[in-house]
């Protein structure tokens, strides 16, 4: 019988990347149990991934179109709202969900071997079907709106990818310091809260001064991801400048 020895030696980058992928069955195990411990008590299920997006739009909806009536230039407003919406909450979505994935399964930890990573990988996974719930809603809103589809709505998922990054960086190391630090469970929620007003979500970067625009863009990889999106959707130029603000990602 072969015996598997666990050794208190650090492994090389790449062999640390191959040992993930040996437990990929792990990490669609451990997906499939979050997806069903968030939904499986509720009433309605899966359909609060439709209802809470739609509840917000709506509020938006009415306060910044029909009553301060935001110019978003070609964009239907429920379109531009919505597509920032995805990418918004798909970043906090990862945020809040495998920021204390360590945390939440300590118990698990103790009684077996696997490599950490893949708790913070595995509910990232629950987001991303969320996502692509989100992604629907927003084809169906276009068809509604008579928008215009352009084949370069194909090119989505990179902005997808970019945001799946910067949470999982984040997430990695908040996973790992609210061990020891518990008070950041109650600061980062309150931090993506507000953090939506810093994002030009439901609202258009032509309000924002000129001269801070860019700053705004290179501060927040976010913002430039909703652009990149928006710009997937109407096939309208990107300042592929805007992706300078991901060179911290690969620090984290």
């Amino acid at each position: 019988m072969s015996k598997t020895v666990i050794e208190n030696k650090s492994v090389s980058m790449l062999g640390y990347l191959k040992l993930i992928i040996s437990y990929r069955s792990l990490i669609a195990s451990f997906a499939r149990r979050d997806l069903k411990a968030k939904y499986s008590q509720t009433i309605l299920g899966l359909l609060w991934a439709v209802i809470q997006p739609i509840a917000a739009l709506t509020i938006f909806y009415v306060f910044f179109d029909r009553l301060i009536q935001l110019d978003t230039g070609d964009m239907s407003y429920p379109v531009f709202a919505f597509s920032g919406m995805v990418i918004w909450y798909f970043f906090t979505n990862i945020i809040h969900l495998s920021g204390n994935s360590l945390l939440l399964n300590q118990d698990l930890i103790q009684k077996i071997y696997f490599p950490k990573i893949i708790l913070v990988i595995s509910r990232a996974m629950v987001s991303l079907v969320e996502l692509m719930i989100s992604f629907l809603i927003l084809v169906i809103i276009m068809l509604v709106t008579n928008s215009d589809f352009h084949w370069s709505i194909l090119g989505a998922p990179l902005a997808f990818v970019l945001v799946l990054i910067f949470g999982l960086s984040i997430s990695i190391w908040l996973s790992a310091i609210s061990i020891r630090h518990r008070d950041l469970q109650h600061l980062i929620p309150y931090l993506t809260n507000y953090g939506i007003w810093l994002t030009p979500v439901f609202y258009p970067v032509t309000i924002i001064p000129e001269v801070y625009r860019d700053i705004l863009f290179y501060l927040n990889p976010v913002a430039g991801a909703i652009e990149m999106f928006r710009s997937f959707i109407l096939n309208t130029p990107f300042n592929w400048m805007y992706l300078i603000s991901f060179i911290p990602v690969v620090i984290l």
